[in-house]
């Protein structure tokens, strides 16, 4: 069994209280404990409250040998469990005309977007595999889409071997809209295990309140076809009302 997780974790934001960081840091950590994922993708997130979170998972480990870590800027980032995945390689790809150039922005994004790597390799079954983690812009459809084409471009660059590739992240729309529709033209091994199990589409993002009726479905999990999916959910749990973030984790459990 191959379990695999994605987290937008929230940026420490004082003004959230009391759904701060300091707040839900810990509910946060032990929903991933307990889930106990091979490897996980989070969204969000800058340096010190990203190595802050690795404190909290003695298990995992922050991938970051090959980043550049710019002070002010978030970063989507992939944590494995060393003991189950070894790593084979690793790299960030900034979504911009400039991919390798740290921090660089462009087709009118909000911010620098990046998307994070790694090949790695399950120890148990040697298993290889390309896993992708990328936050896409929050505000522009069109910018997402050429965001979502830098991504595919450049990652099949990187996987010359043709590894199966798992991606997980925010992507800020449904899978009913342009980029799902660019990643299933031009990479169609990839499936979408919600939609394979034949689930009801629901709101990932509830802005802490557990509920949001005129949300979709933006965090995503996808898969290679030679992965079985055994189960796709989102984790609604809370403690006290405390949410481990504003968007509820995905989790998912495939055969290889």
């Amino acid at each position: 069994m191959l379990k695999i997780a994605s987290a937008n974790i929230r940026f420490d934001n004082p003004h959230d209280a009391p759904n701060d960081w300091a707040g839900r840091r810990e509910v946060l950590a032990n929903s991933l404990k307990t889930f106990s994922p091979h490897i996980f993708g989070t969204q969000e997130g800058r340096q010190p409250q990203l190595k802050d979170f690795e404190s909290l998972l003695p298990n995992h480990k922050l991938i970051d040998l090959n980043r550049t870590w710019i002070t002010e800027r978030m970063y989507p980032c992939i944590f494995v469990d060393s003991k189950k995945i070894d790593v084979i390689d690793s790299g960030d790809i900034w979504l911009s005309e400039t991919p390798f150039e740290a921090g660089s922005k462009s087709f009118e994004s909000a911010f620098p977007r990046l998307c994070t790597w790694i090949k790695g390799e399950v120890i148990e079954s040697g298993f290889k595999f390309f896993y992708v983690n990328v936050h896409l812009d929050h505000v522009l459809s069109e910018t997402r889409a050429q965001q979502i084409q830098v991504l595919i471009n450049e990652t099949k660059k990187i996987n010359t071997d043709n590894l199966p590739m798992v991606m997980t992240g925010d992507f800020n729309e449904s899978p009913f809209e342009e980029v799902r529709e660019k990643i299933s033209n031009q990479l169609p091994e990839l499936y979408d295990p919600w939609m394979k199990l034949g689930k009801i589409e629901e709101t990932s993002f509830h802005k802490f309140d557990g509920t949001n009726d005129e949300g979709s479905r933006i965090d995503w999990i996808l898969v290679d076809s030679t992965l079985k999916t055994e189960n796709i959910y989102l984790m609604k749990d809370h403690v006290k009302e405390i949410y481990p973030s504003d968007h509820f984790l995905v989790f998912g459990e495939f055969t290889i």
